[in-house]
Parts: structure tokens; sequence; C-alpha cells
């Protein structure tokens, strides 16, 4: 049987952007007090001290795409977790150092983040004990990269699959096209059951969004 995740989130931030954490789990799939961060929106420092609250501490941090609204958090988490590793897609690298693109710069707070691991399509990482297979499914931005956690049966979608709907395509790298052809070619070939996180608004599951999500139906 499978393990089933705990996982918890907080929404945040000017777009009301969802902040995962999963917890990491030992070799008898128990959970363990490390946690893998997710998008962290803004106010890393209080992020971080609200998990050191409950005796949880972050060892790393996954980013689903560069927009502002998803890196805010990055800087304040790493220094208040003394240091741990960003991920990131490798095709993302333009959006995490661009300013004007990541559109931080536009709302009054330009950021950049420093990656230290960049990722590419199909990689497999273990992270916390956890084996995580990086789906990079461009069309939100051309870097966006999902996040599957088989042994859960859970994607952290980031902003490219929502509850019936999709992300938006008119920013900086954004493609229409691709944003449909990802989804349809890569998130939907996983099992029906595969409960969805995504970047904002609330759970889904492929199964759902493949009967009933009109964009890619």
């Amino acid at each position: 049987m499978k393990y089933k995740a705990e996982i918890g989130y907080v929404t945040l931030g000017l777009c009301a952007t969802n902040s995962y954490f999963i917890r990491g789990i030992d070799e008898a799939g128990n959970p363990m007090d490390e946690v893998i961060f997710v998008d962290p929106a803004d106010r890393g420092d209080l992020l971080y001290s609200k998990l050191a609250e409950k005796g949880l501490l972050v060892k790393a941090i996954l980013l689903t795409h560069g927009h502002f609204d998803h890196i805010w958090g990055v800087d304040d988490l790493v220094k208040a977790a003394g240091g741990v590793p960003v991920y990131a897609s490798l095709t993302e690298k333009r959006m995490l150092s661009n300013r004007d693109d990541n559109l931080s710069a536009d709302y009054g707070r330009p950021c950049t983040v420093k990656v230290d691991s960049w990722l590419q399509d199909g990689e497999e990482i273990i992270l916390c004990g956890h084996r995580i297979r990086c789906i990079h499914t461009p069309g939100h931005t051309e870097g966006s990269m999902c996040y599957y956690f088989e042994d859960a049966d859970i994607l952290f979608s980031g902003d490219t699959l929502f509850e019936e709907s999709v992300g938006r395509t008119d920013f900086p790298t954004g493609s229409s096209s691709q944003l449909i052809r990802s989804i349809r070619e890569k998130l939907l070939l996983l099992p029906d059951d595969t409960v969805v996180y995504p970047g904002h608004g609330d759970l889904t599951s492929i199964g759902h969004e493949r009967q009933y999500n009109p964009f890619v139906c």
C-alpha cells in the first residue's frame, strides 16, 4: 500500500498562492520531521517559524516556475533554514534571473532567485525519502515544472493545471498551445487517483480533470 503523504499548505500573497510543504518519510514509510517546501510565495521567515513551532525542519525547496507570486518568500526561507537547496527547471533560468520576466519589478518588489540544482524533464530526484519525477510542462512559462511523488500519488502542478481550468499564457514565455500539449501528453497520462495540488484554488485529481476539464477533455 502506498504511503499517503502528510501535506500542509498556506495560501498567501497578492495572488492567493498556495504554498505547500510535504513531510519526508523514512525507509519504513513513516513520516519524519523533515519537510520539502513547494513555492514559498511570500514571508519566508514566517513560514519557517510556523514550521519550527511544529518541530518541522525545511530541507529543500521546489519551485514550479519563476513568477513573483511563487518566489517572493524563497530568500527569507533559505536564510531562516540555514541555506537549504533550491530546485527548479533549467529551462526557467531566464525567468528566475530576470526581474521583468518574472513580473516582480511590476509589483514593486524586484527579486531574483539563486537556484542550487537545475532540473531536466523526466529526471528523478530523491528528497527526504521521496522519489520525485520532474515533469517539464511548458506553457504557463517556458520552464514550468510539475513534481510527481509516485510513492504518495500526488502531483504539484504549479500554474499549469487547475481544478477544471488551466494556467494563463499571456505572460512572458507563455504559450497556450504548449500548455494544452503539456497537460494532455504528460499530466493526463498519470493515474486517475493522483491528487493534484495546484498553485491556486482547490485540490483536484487527474481522473477528474481528464473527465471534466473543458480545456483538455
